[in-house]
């Protein structure tokens, strides 16, 4: 009853929408076209920089829009039970998003590259690529199988075993991803402190641990950039050394392409925090940054399951 005697406010038209879109066009481009070019002189990094450029002018208004509006007071009650239930929807569509890359993952590994390895019924397909062995990760293509040259597989496989295998525990402490788990699991562990700091009207304990829940964040994505570099540079591991290098740039990539969208939302709310924005009553564009974290947390955990270490 209380939400009848309100007048729902519904927002102007906007090109920020657009905007976005067009960023994450550029940004899928400059992605690829690094990974890809990674080893040699090529300048494509210049493109992914100037689509994280665009992705923050395009964010600064748009968040600045959605901030003036409630400072206003537009966004009564009703509105902002939608931005709960938007958010909550958001995040669910992303689980389904990694959801089918996982599910793409274990379908490539249970059945497709067995079934080229003459097993199960459709294992006829061996006879394209006799001598071809099932394992993963594969580490020799099919072409390779059969004296190609065209397609090869990497050189080094980027796991937990190998790791250990060639160094023992100071190959293991020296593997990138154990610290990519470590800054993203403290992360999530400090991006809470700083949420019980707002809501108990500790301020500063909120400027302090959301500012080393961004330098985690931050670190993470320069320790993916040096994994990337070291997989080109030095394990033959690129997008195009057979289904392993695929599937194990599309879903390291997509979560650090989502780390690096979480790490700016969260920027923004620290800034806004240093500017006096945000009550113990009044922080949901906070919370939902919290949760978008907390989202890519859970899924780097998943990786690195079934992705470095299974």
């Amino acid at each position: 009853m209380l939400f009848r005697s309100q007048a729902y406010y519904v927002p102007e038209s906007s090109k920020l929408p657009f905007a976005m879109a067009l960023t994450l066009l550029v940004f899928i481009i400059g992605a690829a076209n690094t990974v890809i070019d990674m080893g040699t002189e090529s300048n494509s990094y210049l493109v992914l920089l100037l689509s994280f450029a665009m992705m923050w002018t395009t964010m600064f208004f748009w968040f600045s829009t959605v901030i003036k509006e409630n400072h206003a007071g537009l966004n009564n009650p009703m509105l902002k039970n939608s931005y709960i239930y938007g958010m909550a929807w958001f995040i669910f569509s992303e689980v389904m998003f990694f959801f089918a890359f996982f599910f793409a993952l274990a379908y490539v590994r249970n059945f497709a590259v067995p079934w080229l390895g003459g097993e199960g019924e459709k294992g006829i397909a061996n006879m394209l690529w006799p001598g071809f062995e099932a394992t993963w990760p594969v580490m020799i293509t099919p072409d390779q199988a059969i004296q190609g040259t065209e397609f090869l597989g990497p050189d080094e496989e980027m796991s937990l075993g190998t790791a250990y295998g060639s160094k023992g525990i100071a190959g293991v402490l020296g593997w990138l991803p154990l610290w990519n788990t470590v800054f993203l699991l403290t992360s999530s562990v400090t991006v809470h402190i700083a949420h019980l700091g707002l809501k108990n009207g500790n301020r500063r304990q909120f400027h302090i641990f959301l500012g080393l829940t961004l330098v985690l964040g931050y670190l993470f994505v320069g320790f993916q950039a040096l994994e990337y570099y070291e997989a080109y540079a030095h394990m033959g591991l690129t997008l195009g050394s057979g289904i392993y290098g695929t599937t194990f740039f599309m879903l390291t990539g997509f979560h650090g392409f989502h780390v690096c969208l979480g790490a700016i939302i969260l920027t923004i709310m620290w800034l806004r925090g240093l500017n006096g924005h945000f009550t113990a009553d009044d922080h949901f564009g906070f919370e939902a940054g919290s949760w978008y974290w907390h989202f890519v947390d859970v899924v780097w955990v998943c990786l690195v399951a079934f992705v470095y270490v299974m």
